[in-house]
């Protein structure tokens, strides 16, 4: 059975490993020219998606690349206080699980252990998907027209295979009132298990590196009064925003808004923005990760929900010995409930993360002290970190999957 995913970054790979085990034949179409290795940011993987890398005898190789970052520190613009934080006090408080790793380094990993197992085409991207009752009929950019059995999109927020299939972003997007920026910078603040900044009312600047970095990242979190307006592959317009919206503060800010994003060799600039589709699936086929539920990225585990999301709709599929009217909608059974809370606790993190005020900025400080100096359990309960909040990822239990697909009569391999 053929089975075709478009992207690249970690919930398609996830999906090929998992699909080629189970018997399917797999090809990945990428529209970058080649598998991303600049670096990306930092993402954090929780219990259950560890637990899933466990799975595929990767947890070592993802654990010998975790960023290694310690501390975090961060200067209050109300008063130019330093506050710092211990982060593994912080994870204990968050999950019983967690690796921070660089999303590139996760993309390597993910494509060594399926680049001879799946068919992998780079540089390319589907122009058309002409569904019959045999199949999908493909057509590709620069490639040839190819027909597949199932199709899954798994190409992030500005989906590709979405757009084709349901629809227009717009009809799904869900702004959640703030803007996230990352830029490669060389690490001039000579930073290795600390990530340092400054934070204040709707805007917040953080540089950090790492242990397999030559060179650094500055993040930065913003929320403006209303969303603004640029295209998301106009990087010149989105330099000039970012600008805007840091005017006038201080510490590194002016150099980071000068010399360095003008010579920055890799920069992203997005909308902190939520997916709300009410299906992920039509007719032959899906979407699996930011394609088709991103909580919002930055804010919501959108990286952990992408690789639970990929072994799900891999299993089903497996179970369902590749009849993808049964397999589809329990895919979206199985992790509905992951999903919807994982939305609904991003948009509180978002609040959170970036103080609406003075009030809200005390109340960040205030909580960063309590995570350093109290149990964890009073942590936890204190800073609202429970079973509502980032602890979601920890109350996820996945299926074990036949380890084996046994195609449907009259299924092809």
């Amino acid at each position: 059975m053929r089975i075709l995913i478009s992207g690249a970054s970690v919930a398609g790979p996830v999906l090929a490993y998992w699909l080629t085990r189970y018997g399917f034949a797999v090809t990945v179409v990428e529209r970058a020219p080649a598998l991303r290795k600049a670096g990306g940011h930092a993402i954090d993987l929780f219990r259950p998606a560890m637990d899933i890398v466990d799975r595929m005898g990767l947890a070592g190789a993802v654990q010998a690349r975790r960023t290694g970052t310690e501390w975090l520190s961060f200067l209050s613009e109300n008063d130019n206080r330093p506050h710092t934080l211990e982060v593994g006090r912080l994870m204990r408080v968050v999950s019983d699980r967690h690796v921070e790793i660089m999303r590139d380094d996760l993309g390597e990993i993910l494509y060594e252990a399926t680049r001879h197992d799946a068919e992998y085409v780079f540089g390319d991207s589907i122009t058309s998907l002409t569904e019959d009752a045999d199949g999908v009929e493909v057509t590709f950019e620069r490639g040839q027209a190819r027909r597949f059995d199932l199709v899954i999109g798994a190409d992030g927020l500005h989906s590709n295979v979405r757009r084709l299939v349901f629809g227009p972003e717009s009809r799904y997007a869900a702004w959640i009132g703030a803007y996230l920026a990352v830029m490669s910078i060389p690490n001039y603040l000579g930073l290795r298990d600390r990530m340092t900044g400054v934070t204040g009312v709707n805007r917040m600047v953080g540089v950090y590196g790492g242990a397999h970095l030559d060179d650094a990242r500055a993040v930065f979190l913003f929320r403006p009064p209303a969303e603004l307006d640029y295209h998301h592959r106009d990087v010149a317009r989105q330099k000039e925003l970012l600008r805007q919206q840091f005017a006038g503060m201080g510490w590194e800010v002016p150099r980071l808004l000068g010399e360095e994003l003008d010579r920055a060799t890799a920069f992203y600039f997005d909308s902190i923005t939520q997916l709300r589709m009410d299906t992920w699936s039509r007719g032959r086929v899906s979407l699996a990760g930011d394609a088709g539920y991103c909580p919002g990225p930055a804010v919501g585990g959108s990286t952990s929900l992408a690789v639970v999301g990929a072994y799900v709709l891999a299993g089903e599929l497996a179970e369902a010995g590749g009849d993808h009217t049964r397999a589809f909608p329990a895919y979206e059974r199985e992790i509905g409930d992951y999903v919807r809370r994982s939305r609904t606790f991003a948009v509180s993190a978002a609040k959170r993360l970036i103080p609406t005020g003075p009030g809200a900025l005390r109340t960040l400080t205030w909580g960063m002290w309590l995570v350093n100096h109290v149990p964890t359990p009073v942590a936890r309960a204190l800073t609202g970190m429970g079973a509502r909040g980032l602890r979601l990822h920890d109350e996820v239990r996945t299926k074990d999957y036949p380890r084996r697909l046994t195609p449907r009569a009259g299924v092809s391999g």
